[in-house]
C-alpha cells in the first residue's frame, strides 16, 4: 500500500524534565512481531464522547467514531492520497452517465467476524438501514445522498446497484469512509439497536481486526482477523495481534504515555504538548480536510439577523493573533469555509476581510448600536448587543483560551460574548429548536459536499438557520454535475458568498497530530489524518 501524504510534520524541541504518567489498566505495549502476526500496539486516544452512544459511525458524527472503528468496518472503494479511488469490497464499478446509478461487482471471498458472508444482501442491510429515518442517521445519511438516495437493488449474488433520484457525484467518496462501511447483516437484524452503545458481538465487521472487549471510557480492544485478504492495495490480516485503544480525555496524560514508553503512539495530542516532546518521537501533523473550525451564527434567533452586525462580529476578532499564540503556529489560520486541504478551496480569500476594529465600530454605528452602557457595551432601543454561544464537552484548553480572546476582543468594541460550555444533553435541549446566538465546531470532509449539510434550508448541521433558495440551488448543483472543475467552481462561489454574507466565521484549520514511538514501524495515514494499521510491524 503506499504512503499517504503527511502535510505537516512539527518541529520538535527537546522536553527537559517529565514525571511518568502511569497508564491505567494497561500493561504497556509488548512482544516482537517481527511480521508473524504477534504482539500488541498500544494506542492512546481522547474518546471523552465514545461511551455516550457514539460508538456506530453510521450514526455518530464524531470524527473518534470512525477513527477507531475503521478497523473493523470496510467500505466498498479505498480514496488514495492523489483522491482517485481503488477497489476494497467492490472488485470492479461502473457508473451510469447521469450519475444516478453505481454498479459495484462485490469481492466473493469476504466474510464478516462472525462467519456470515458479505455479499449483495449485506450492502442493500446497511445502505437501507441508514436510510431508514428510525436509524436516526445525519451524517451517514446525507452522504448517501439523503432524500436523493432511491434505494439499493440486489443484482445477484455479488452484483448491487445503488440509485438516487437525481445525479449524486460524491457517492464514491462517501462509500470510502466509514460512515458508509458494513455491520454483519445478522447484527443489523439481532443487535442494531446496540451498534450505538457497541461491543464484542455488537461491533462485526468485515475488518482486519475484530473488537473483543471494550470498558467504556477506558479501552477498547481489537485483536487480528487472521483470515483477512481483502484490504484496500492488497492490505492481508495485520501482523500483529492485539490493537489496544486507551481512552485518555487528558491531553497531558496522552503525551505522557507515548513519552514514557507505555503507548506506542498518541493521537489528539496539542500542539502545546506537541513541541515539547522529545526527538526520540515521530510526530505527524495532518490537516483536516473540511470546514475548518468556525463559529456559526444563528441568523434567525437574536442581532445575527443583522447582516452589518454579523460582519462587524467577524472583523472585530484578531484571529491571527490569538491562532498564532495559542497553536505555536501549527494550526494555519483559516481564510474560508473550506480547508486548505480540501478539493475547490478558494486561495483568494486569504488575506481578504483582516481584523480591523474601526471597520467593526462603523459597522456598528450603522445597524443602530451607537449607545453604550456602564459596562461599555453598545445598546440600541434600550438593549444590549449581547450574544449567548453554546459550546458542546469536552471543550480542549486551546478553544477555551481561543474562546477568552474572541471575548475580549469584541468586548473592545462593545460586543458582549456570554459563552456557555454544556454537556451534551443540555446542548442539545437549545441546538435542536435554535435557541443561541453562535455556537462552534470544525467538520472534517474531503468532498465541497459537506457544506450542504451547513448551509442548505434543510441540511442538518444549518446552525447558521440560512434560507437562501439561490445557496440552496448552488449545494443542489455541486452534487449534481460529476465535472470537477465544475464541482470546484460552484464551491468556490459559496465560500466567496459567505465570505461576504458571514453565516459562519472560520478560525483555524485543525491538525491530528499524532506522536509514534520507534516500537512501531510501517503507520500510514488516511485522508482525514487518521492512523492506518495495515502495514504496522511492532518491535
Amino acid at each position: 500500500m503506499p504512503s499517504l501524504l503527511v502535510r505537516r510534520i512539527l518541529p520538535i524541541t527537546a522536553l527537559a524534565a517529565a514525571a511518568t504518567l502511569a497508564l491505567s489498566a494497561c500493561a504497556g505495549p509488548g512482544g516482537s512481531s517481527d511480521g508473524d502476526g504477534g504482539g500488541e500496539v498500544v494506542w492512546a486516544i481522547e474518546g471523552a464522547n465514545l461511551s455516550a452512544g457514539h460508538m456506530d459511525p453510521q450514526t455518530s458524527q464524531l470524527d473518534v467514531s470512525s477513527m477507531v472503528q475503521r478497523t473493523v468496518l470496510d467500505s466498498l472503494v479505498f480514496q488514495e492520497s492523489d483522491g482517485s479511488f481503488s477497489p476494497w469490497l467492490a472488485s470492479d464499478w461502473t457508473v451510469s452517465e447521469d450519475s444516478t446509478t453505481y454498479t459495484f461487482d462485490l469481492r466473493e471471498d469476504v466474510t464478516f467476524h462472525d462467519g456470515e458472508p458479505f455479499n449483495a444482501d449485506a450492502v442493500k442491510a446497511n445502505f437501507d438501514r441508514i436510510a431508514d429515518p428510525e436509524t436516526a442517521s445525519a451524517q451517514a445519511a446525507s452522504m448517501l445522498g439523503g432524500d436523493f438516495y432511491a434505494g439499493t437493488e440486489v443484482i445477484d449474488e455479488y452484483t448491487v446497484e445503488v440509485s438516487f433520484s437525481q445525479p449524486y457525484a460524491p457517492f464514491l467518496q462517501a462509500a470510502s469512509t466509514p460512515l458508509l462501511g458494513f455491520y454483519s447483516p445478522a447484527v443489523l437484524e439481532s443487535s442494531a439497536d446496540q451498534l450505538k452503545a457497541g461491543g464484542p458481538d455488537v461491533t462485526v465487521g468485515t475488518g482486519p481486526f475484530e473488537l473483543t472487549e471494550y470498558t467504556p471510557d477506558q479501552e477498547i480492544v481489537y485483536t487480528r482477523n487472521p483470515d483477512y485478504a481483502w484490504g484496500p492495495d492488497g492490505a492481508e490480516a495485520a501482523q500483529f495481534e492485539t490493537l489496544r485503544v486507551e481512552i485518555l480525555p487528558e491531553a497531558s496524560v496522552r503525551a505522557g504515555v507515548v513519552e514514557s514508553g507505555e503507548a506506542d503512539l498518541a493521537s489528539n495530542i496539542p500542539p502545546n504538548l506537541a513541541v515539547e516532546l522529545p526527538d526520540t518521537l515521530t510526530v505527524a501533523s495532518n490537516e483536516y480536510p473540511g470546514l475548518p473550525y468556525s463559529l456559526y451564527l444563528n441568523e434567525k434567533y437574536g442581532v445575527f439577523a443583522d447582516e452589518k452586525v454579523r460582519q462587524a462580529f467577524a472583523r472585530g476578532i484578531d484571529v491571527d493573533a490569538a491562532v498564532e499564540e495559542i497553536f505555536f503556529g501549527q494550526f494555519p489560520r483559516a481564510w474560508s469555509i473550506l480547508g486548505s486541504t480540501t478539493p475547490g478551496y478558494d486561495a483568494s480569500l486569504e488575506g481578504s476581510r483582516p481584523f480591523d476594529q474601526d471597520e467593526a465600530n462603523s459597522l456598528l454605528d450603522e445597524a443602530g448600536w451607537t449607545e453604550r452602557d456602564s459596562d461599555g457595551i453598545r445598546m440600541k432601543d434600550g438593549t444590549r448587543l449581547s450574544v449567548r454561544w453554546i459550546a458542546y464537552t469536552p471543550v480542549s484548553d486551546d478553544n477555551a483560551a481561543l474562546a477568552n480572546a474572541i471575548q475580549s476582543d469584541l468586548a473592545d468594541i462593545g460586543f458582549e460574548v456570554v459563552r456557555e460550555v454544556l454537556e451534551p444533553g443540555a446542548y442539545n435541549e437549545q441546538y435542536g429548536p435554535k435557541t443561541f446566538d453562535l455556537t462552534d465546531w470544525g467538520f472534517s470532509g474531503v468532498d465541497g459536499d459537506l457544506l450542504r449539510s451547513h448551509l442548505h434550508t434543510d441540511g442538518f448541521q444549518n446552525a447558521s438557520q440560512v434560507t437562501d433558495p439561490e445557496i440552496d440551488s448552488l449545494l443542489e448543483e455541486g452534487i449534481a454535475t460529476s465535472d470537477v472543475d465544475a464541482r470546484a467552481a460552484i464551491y468556490q462561489q459559496l465560500q466567496q458568498w459567505n465570505a461576504d454574507y458571514t453565516a459562519i466565521v472560520p478560525l483555524y484549520s485543525p491538525s491530528l497530530i499524532t506522536a509514534v514511538n520507534d516500537t512501531v514501524s510501517g503507520l500510514e495515514y488516511d485522508l482525514y489524518g487518521r492512523p492506518l494499521f495495515y502495514e504496522v510491524t511492532v518491535s
